[in-house]
């Protein structure tokens, strides 16, 4: 059984810049991030919350800017401990944060990783989100050594996801 520091090989190194069509690009979300972040979640909030809500909770209706800065800290800090990964959609200079990707060691069967990703509301249905949605796979079998990857609310519903059996959770 894999536990999550070791879901990954050890000689495994994360990319640190994922070039996106149209000038944007994806790297690992920072602390450093939290303004940037509270305009891109909190202006898709009700979006996000009607794919995450249920399964993470998240985006929180009453999220302040500490509480989001912390969670950039803790997402930070376990793609440090190779927990988990969350990069941030970046445009050119870095004034926009327009989404995310999420990769994560499974928590349910039949996988080993559970990718998800979002685009800010307006970016919703513009060939920006179509672009990424064709370089996620992609970039995931051509980069990550993953047999398995899953990509939630893609290959299956999050209800579905939700309906799967947990995984053992591994002693700490």
């Amino acid at each position: 059984m894999t536990t999550p520091t070791t879901w990954l090989p050890d000689d495994f190194r994360h990319p640190a810049r994922v070039e996106v069509p149209f000038g944007h690009h994806l790297r690992p979300i920072s602390p450093d991030d939290t303004d940037l972040d509270m305009v891109a979640v909190m202006g898709s909030r009700d979006r996000l919350w009607s794919i995450y809500g249920e399964a993470w909770g998240w985006p929180p209706a009453d999220m302040t800017h500490d509480a989001d800065r912390a969670d950039l800290a803790r997402h930070a800090a376990e793609m440090e401990t190779r927990e988990s990964y969350n990069y941030a959609l970046f445009d050119t200079d870095e004034t926009a944060l327009l989404g995310c990707v999420y990769i994560d060691p499974p928590e349910k069967p039949g996988a080993d990783a559970e990718i998800s990703w979002w685009v800010v509301d307006e970016c919703v249905g513009t060939e920006l989100e179509q672009a990424l949605d064709e370089l996620v796979p992609r970039w995931i079998a051509e980069s990550w050594p993953l047999a398995r990857p899953r990509y939630v609310g893609r290959d299956l519903s999050w209800a579905e996801w939700l309906a799967l059996p947990d995984l053992p959770r591994p002693a700490r």
